[in-house]
């Protein structure tokens, strides 16, 4: 093998699609997006701010911050991607193939659920959990801080080689599971399915870690006196959500290791000789699959479970039926993978058994939405934006809820299977259920971070431009599901079917504007932060021991390390009468910030990037550099500094102030 194709492997100027207009218009508007970014950065001397105290940070809570930015930005891509598709199938109607071609609708379709379930749900889940979890166990940070920013950096890892794709080689056509034999050397032997899998597996690697990382820091450092019934429910459904990431995501690194042992190396795994089995493939992805759409839901229950009790003032009905409901949904979620292939012949007794657990999960879920309701139940209801997100959620995940159990009865799944029907019933979940938490939850805790509340005004256009939008995007959905027409097509022969999908197309541009509204609301609140700071103290004043700091909290989070009594850890404290000392104070022993986390994430980016392409010695080069540098950091033990007294004690009188102010 020649030097040049040791070097460049399959990447030659070919690569670059300079016969898709789209896509290069993209390229000039992303370079130009960039450009004009990187100098914004540079004029304004930003660069040795931004190195040092957010990409080297350690502090889960600007780890956090950055993981929701990944999220939003991500979400711009992902959403651009379903406006192509509905403005695509709006028009594809009386033989008018309309503007994009099928191999690049099929990838815009694998690549709009890839980036919005792993690069815009995932992201902005864990930021949630990053931030808030240890504030609420009343710990100082994660377990294990630097393994906190490494995991993020991984996923960012993913979301550049998912990006990459758009202007270097293709991305899949498969869909966003990815199934053989589509997914084999003989079907796709460019390199879509290998951008795929590269992406997915290491930014699988950073939500694993940060899995174990969120497991070990709750069982381990709550609060002297948090017992696991002391914990906040937020707190508990981010537990039992990373206890389900370490159990599934070493499956889809596994299915994903298999499949590329097929395409790499011939190994047969999933092909339909040679002792192969695709619906092998088809179950692991499923076992992980599924799980997966319950580690996005949970967090956003707990979410609504802070919510309603906030702005309801009151305490959270059936404290104990939420934590069991939740970890019996934890478990439930293992044992309903087989209702995503009903049709595929496992048998009257297999689907039987898996419609009956469909069934079943939903009724934890059920008793949390009664839950919310009698906590609403005469309170003193406030209707502030996460409210607003709230009670949207509850009406459309309900529908979306019922839609579920339809489709577990295998008969009717027979009928609605691969049908747009199921593709309204998952946004209608995701959507209703996941995305709307995840807007109330960055609402809520967006003044706890940055110490300024979220201009309402444009929050509440937010809110009702996304809700309207959602229901003229996907009941059409509904309707032609039940008519019988098939997911993924991009052209369609029946010309009464049209006004279906041009409703669905103006409920995605109504979407769209409740995407522009909440970054409007995001630019407003930072140029009006000095009118939108609460001077009575935290703007909501939640139950939970989060509250008790200032916003945003120091560095170390507390000083004195809380002792909890009662699962509404604030509510108690300003009960008893809590006031914060102002002598005693010790240095604080922190982890110091490090380079190590983004310096692996980009030798991962080359090393990704080169076996996508088959670009052996750089993969090779980049690979031993990974080893290098792991073993480099571990063996490098200057990382802690101390926090003196005098900032502790100067911190904490400040944040004693500020709560005798507000009568606490």
């Amino acid at each position: 093998m020649d030097l040049t194709k040791l070097i460049f492997g399959r990447l030659t100027l070919e690569a670059i699609p300079y016969h898709e207009p789209i896509l290069i218009a993209t390229f000039a508007a992303v370079v130009l997006g960039g450009v004009a970014l990187l100098g914004a950065v540079t004029y304004f001397k930003l660069w040795g701010y931004l190195w040092r105290e957010w990409f080297t940070s350690i502090d889960h809570k600007k780890i956090g911050v950055m993981y929701i930015i990944l999220g939003i930005i991500m979400l711009l891509r992902g959403f651009a991607d379903a406006i192509m598709m509905r403005v695509q199938q709006a028009i594809a109607f009386n033989g008018n193939e309309g503007y994009l071609p099928p191999h690049h609708y099929d990838q815009i379709f694998t690549a709009h659920g890839v980036i919005m379930i792993f690069f815009v749900a995932m992201p902005l889940v864990t930021g949630l959990m990053n931030f808030v979890v240890p504030l609420q166990i009343g710990a100082r940070d994660v377990a294990f801080p630097f393994l906190n920013n490494f995991s993020f950096w991984m996923t960012v890892t993913g979301a550049v080689l998912v990006m990459a794709s758009l202007f270097v080689g293709e991305f899949a056509r498969t869909g966003w599971l990815a199934y053989p034999p589509l997914s084999g050397l003989m079907h796709s032997p460019d390199v879509g399915v290998d951008y795929y899998i590269w992406s997915l597996q290491l930014a699988g690697i950073g939500t694993l870690l940060s899995g174990v990382n969120l497991v070990v820091t709750i069982l381990k450092m709550r609060a002297p006196g948090m017992g696991l019934m002391k914990m906040p429910v937020f707190t508990w459904t981010a537990l039992c959500t990373n206890v389900l990431i370490v159990a599934a995501f070493p499956v889809l690194t596994a299915v994903l290791a298999l499949l590329s042992l097929d395409r790499y190396l011939d190994f047969n795994f999933f092909t339909n000789d040679l002792g192969g089995n695709a619906m092998m493939y088809v179950n692991l992805i499923w076992i992980w699959g599924h799980p997966e759409v319950y580690i996005l839901v949970l967090p956003v229950f707990g979410v609504f479970s802070e919510v309603v009790s906030t702005f309801s003032g009151k305490r959270l009905f059936g404290y104990s039926s939420m934590v069991y409901a939740t970890v019996v949904i934890t478990i439930l979620s293992y044992l309903v993978w087989l209702h995503h292939f009903f049709t595929m012949g496992s048998g009257a007794s297999v689907n039987s058994f898996f419609g009956i657990t469909t069934m079943i999960i939903s009724i934890p879920t059920g008793a949390k939405i009664f839950n919310w309701l009698f906590t609403m139940y005469r309170g003193r209801i406030r209707y502030e934006v996460p409210m607003l997100w709230t009670i949207g959620f509850m009406v459309t995940f309900v529908i979306g809820g019922m839609t579920g159990v339809l489709l577990a009865v295998p008969p009717a799944d027979f009928v609605l299977h691969n049908s747009l029907f199921l593709i309204a019933h998952f946004h209608n979940v995701i959507i209703g259920g996941v995305l709307f938490g995840l807007m109330a939850g960055i609402t809520f805790w967006f003044p706890k971070a940055f110490g300024f509340k979220l201009d309402p005004f444009w929050g509440k256009c937010s809110f009702w431009f996304w809700l309207i939008g959602f229901y003229f995007a996907f009941m059409p959905l509904y309707a032609l599901g039940l008519m019988g027409v098939t997911r993924r097509l991009s052209k369609f022969d029946d010309p009464s079917l049209q006004i279906w999908f041009q409703i669905a197309a103006f409920g995605a541009f109504l979407i769209a504007i409740g995407i522009a509204c909440f970054l409007i609301q995001l630019v407003v609140s930072f140029m009006r932060r000095e009118q939108l700071k609460d001077t009575t103290g935290d703007p909501w004043d939640g139950r939970t021991l989060e509250w008790s700091t200032s916003s945003p909290p120091p560095a170390y989070n507390f000083a004195f390390t809380p002792v909890i009594h009662d699962n509404d850890a604030w509510y108690d404290m300003k009960k008893r009468g809590y006031t914060r000392p102002l002598e005693g104070f010790i240095p604080i022993h922190m982890p110091k910030n490090t380079g190590a986390g983004i310096i692996l994430a980009g030798l991962s980016i080359v090393f990704g990037f080169a076996m996508i392409w088959h670009m052996w010695l750089i993969a090779g080069v980049s690979f031993f550099a990974l080893f290098v540098a792991v073993i480099v950091h571990t063996f490098n033990y200057k990382r802690d500094y101390h926090v003196g007294v005098e900032e502790v004690a100067r911190t904490e009188a400040a944040r004693t102030r500020m709560l005798a102010a507000s009568n606490i």
